[in-house]
């Protein structure tokens, strides 16, 4: 089994979130502001020794320290999320100093994070920050070339002479044949095989066009929670959320707010462990949910998790995916503290996360 963990790089500060979220933005000032919502909720969440790291001013370092982390503890590489719109990036100084610091001993893919941003996080979805637009071959071309030096690093995660390039929402790109066929005319005419596509399987949906795509991941816990939890574990979601939300409009002005969504982890860990995987597709876990430092009371928890479960889990995951020529499974994420899916430590659990993925690989 190679674990490979999703990797947000959203902790250092950008002249675009400057301007959408405040002077000196990051995913730390999320983290900071959450508050405790009810009787035993943990908030906010406080990495061990508070490691507050920014992955600008010492993003060196700091890929440097999880690179060691993740060795040390099984991790087989990061999935790190890029931010590209027609010609114009995002974020993406940690992996411009992935390329600057080949002494960094860790194994890296993009995932193409083609979303269109809004302000989502606030609530308010129908205000778009900047859209996500496809364009043409010559697009394309501008795109392939800016993310060729990755896949020429030798750290770079290849499937035979393919570099892995994971898209989150291939099914939102009507253009992916044509743009597919030439992002493998171009690899090939570099030396390489083409290209291996992995595509996202998401709450939103999943791409049924198989023939462009080689693999698909799963990212959990939205799609179990829209796709796979049941009848009676949907009707307890959905019936508890509309009794809070209901009491939220009647009553929380006066009383105070109550947290809207909740879910028992152990059924959406039963439903992971429980699916099938054809050999083409690689499953997704997490180690918690917690997204309401960005959302606030309209935030959704994960209620009963443990790195028991998570170790559980994957070990169960580890027996589907034995034997394969990529045998990955897929946890959301290394960092992802705005939504309470990391396996970094912290000063709740210290490294319970990591040591539970450590035994779990052997």
């Amino acid at each position: 089994m190679k674990v490979m963990c999703m990797y947000l790089p959203q902790f250092h500060s950008f002249p675009e979130n400057d301007e959408w979220w405040g002077s000196g933005y990051t995913e730390w000032v999320a983290v900071k502001r959450a508050r405790p919502l009810y009787k035993g909720h943990i908030q906010p969440r406080v990495p061990l020794g508070g490691d507050y790291y920014d992955l600008d001013k010492d993003g060196a370092s700091t890929l440097a320290r999880q690179a060691e982390l993740a060795r040390q503890y099984g991790v087989y590489g990061f999935s790190i999320y890029q931010y590209y719109f027609c010609g114009r990036t995002l974020m993406e100084k940690p992996l411009q100093t992935l390329l600057r610091h080949p002494e960094i001993d860790i194994r890296y893919n993009i995932c193409w994070a083609n979303e269109t941003w809004t302000r989502t996080w606030y609530g308010q979805s129908d205000q778009v920050l900047i859209a996500q637009e496809y364009g043409d071959r010559d697009d394309w071309k501008e795109y392939f070339d800016h993310i060729l030096p990755y896949f020429r690093d030798s750290r770079y995660i290849k499937i035979g002479n393919r570099p892995v390039w994971q898209v989150y929402k291939t099914f939102d790109i009507p253009c992916f044949c044509d743009m597919t066929a030439a992002f493998n005319e171009w690899a090939r005419a570099e030396g390489f095989d083409g290209i291996y596509v992995v595509s996202g399987k998401t709450a939103a949906g999943s791409d049924d066009r198989d023939d462009l795509i080689d693999a698909y991941y799963y990212f959990e816990p939205g799609y179990t929670l829209k796709n796979d939890l049941g009848l009676v574990g949907k009707l307890c979601y959905n019936g508890g959320t509309f009794a809070r939300s209901l009491r939220n409009r009647v009553f929380g002005s006066k009383v105070g707010y109550a947290l809207e969504r909740r879910v028992d982890a152990k059924s959406i860990m039963r439903a992971i462990r429980n699916r099938s995987y054809p050999d083409n597709e690689f499953p997704g876990i997490i180690p918690g949910w917690d997204n309401t430092p960005r959302r606030d009371y309209k935030g959704l928890v994960y209620t009963g998790t443990s790195p028991e479960l998570f170790e559980a889990t994957l070990r169960a995951l580890g027996e589907k995916v034995s034997g394969r020529e990529a045998d990955f499974v897929y946890v959301n994420a290394w960092n992802e503290w705005g939504e309470g899916a990391y396996v970094e430590p912290d000063e709740e659990l210290g490294y319970a996360y990591l040591e539970a993925i450590k035994r779990a690989v052997g």
